[in-house]
């Protein structure tokens, strides 16, 4: 399937005739996008759905004019490949506008002002995590360029999205999400995403340093990959996509993703679509943050560069912390007390006895898996017709390794394409970001296998090592449930 192919015509004109096409016609209704999002468990591409958004011309060369004279922070890392992932704690940041930006991409020869530091040929750039809220808070019209409402999210637009602008190389860490599904929308140049399922997660060999809320790190550098160092990651299952302008990808929740672009310039816009599993999610981020945070200020209570990402900017006292966790677990107890959710009336009709004051752990649970059960498509064939086609394709599992260098590529043969409401910790709108990874306890003990027969002769354990087990994914799973059990006794 070819990038950017027209989308369907109401008058049926034919190509070459001259002829003014009349209509566009959207292969998904809001409601039928909508219903597609909240029920798929794996990446797809949306075709043909933002042909006729504004957003569609945000240009890096037209915000340039938009944002003329406005400060931009841009992180700067290194284009040479190591096996170790470029954190942002490890990255060094600029201040520039984008008319600068484009300068220093485009004319290597000769460079002045914010950039003058940074080789081209060495350096890649990257303006990520650019809240358009805050990008354009005297343009609040242009907020409407964005459409999020034609996938069923009525009212939701630029005001919820975030802008990423890059240059060639510039990526993010492979990471997941802890809260919610992610809808993105390229605007301009292609951009690399290689995923990986939630079931993976023990292979990825997951890390909270640095420490970000919502972004749970790979060690591993999944496109130079120390495979003696983490031999599990291996047996990872890679979803490759090319994601070419006018198409939005799908990544649903807890789905690992490492993302780069492979054009000279590239500019993207998300948005973060919040899900009924983000109440315990935040529970189980509120007890990650309060001991990495407990830790790591031991460990050095003068500096936070080396542990704490540097868009993590709030406080983190333990004071502090205690009422973030005290407000999210009050938050999730008060979510499933008022609201009468499609889950728990599944759980009645299919004979499950619960009564009202019997709130505990396992009603959460059951409520989780019953509605993890009933919106997947992984059993819809019976149901309904698949919802693929070539106005949404499947991101397929990818055969081909990952290439040594970063500026390497992968082949693209065309089938790649395949509120806040004031609290603390309820940062989905305008941060980084539940079906929770599943145990898969056999992978769990090869992955403490490999670690201790990786370097015997290792005996030291740092703060990090401990805090990779006490704040894996699954360990703060099985806290916050005990957690919320014993509050609700």
């Amino acid at each position: 399937m070819a990038a950017g192919s027209g989308a369907t015509t109401a008058t049926g004109a034919a190509a070459g005739t001259g002829e003014q096409k009349d209509e566009y016609v959207k292969p998904f209704t809001p409601e039928k996008a909508k219903e597609i999002i909240m029920s798929l468990q794996q990446p797809a591409v949306f075709c043909n759905m933002v042909f006729d958004w504004p957003a569609q011309h945000w240009t890096a060369e037209h915000l340039s004019k938009v944002l003329h004279g406005k400060q931009i922070r841009f992180r700067m890392g290194m284009k040479s490949t190591d096996t170790v992932p470029q954190f942002e704690t490890s990255c060094s940041y600029v201040e520039a506008t984008l008319e600068e930006f484009l300068t220093w991409n485009c004319d290597h020869s000769s460079i002045s002002g914010p950039f003058i530091d940074y080789d081209y040929s060495k350096f890649w750039a990257y303006a990520d995590y650019k809240y358009v809220v805050s990008l354009f808070e005297d343009k609040t019209d242009i907020f409407q360029d964005v459409i999020w409402s034609d996938f069923g999210f009525r009212g939701r637009n630029g005001r919820e999205s975030t802008l990423w602008i890059g240059s060639l190389g510039a990526h993010t860490p492979c990471h997941l999400d802890s809260y919610g599904c992610n809808l993105v929308f390229q605007v301009q140049g292609r951009k690399r995403w290689h995923l990986f399922p939630p079931e993976d997660t023990p292979l990825l060999y997951p890390t909270r340093i640095p420490y970000e809320e919502s972004s749970v790190f790979s060690k591993v550098n999944v496109v130079n990959p120390d495979v003696k160092r983490f031999p599990q990651f291996q047996k990872a299952r890679r979803h490759v996509v090319t994601l070419s302008p006018g198409q939005v990808l799908f990544v649903p929740r807890h789905w690992w993703h490492y993302v780069e672009s492979i054009d000279p310039v590239t500019v993207s816009i998300n948005s973060w679509i919040e899900l009924e599993e983000d109440h315990q999610a935040r529970v189980e981020e509120a007890i990650t943050r309060m001991l990495v945070c407990a830790l790591k200020t031991a460990e050095d209570p003068h500096s936070t560069r080396a542990w704490l990402n540097p868009t993590e900017v709030e406080e983190t006292s333990h004071e502090v912390n205690c009422r973030y966790l005290n407000r999210a677990v009050s938050a999730l107890f008060d979510h499933y007390r008022t609201s009468k959710t499609a889950e728990v009336q599944a759980l009645r009709t299919n004979g499950e006895h619960m009564k009202k004051e019997e709130f505990n752990v396992h009603t959460l649970m059951e409520v989780e898996q019953t509605g993890s059960q009933n919106l997947t498509l992984g059993t819809v064939g019976e149901q309904a017709a698949s919802p693929f086609g070539p106005d949404l394709v499947p991101v397929l599992p990818s055969s081909e390794a990952p290439p040594a260098e970063t500026g390497g590529m992968f082949k693209n043969d065309g089938k790649g394409f395949v509120g806040k409401d004031g609290e603390h910790f309820d940062k989905l709108h305008f941060t980084k970001k539940q079906r929770m990874v599943s145990g898969r306890e056999n992978e769990i003990v090869e992955q403490i296998v490999s670690y201790s027969t990786m370097a015997p002769s290792q005996t030291f354990i740092s703060t990090d090592d401990l805090l990779d087990c006490l704040v894996n994914p699954q360990v703060t799973k099985i806290v916050a449930q005990l957690l919320i059990q014993g509050r609700s006794l």
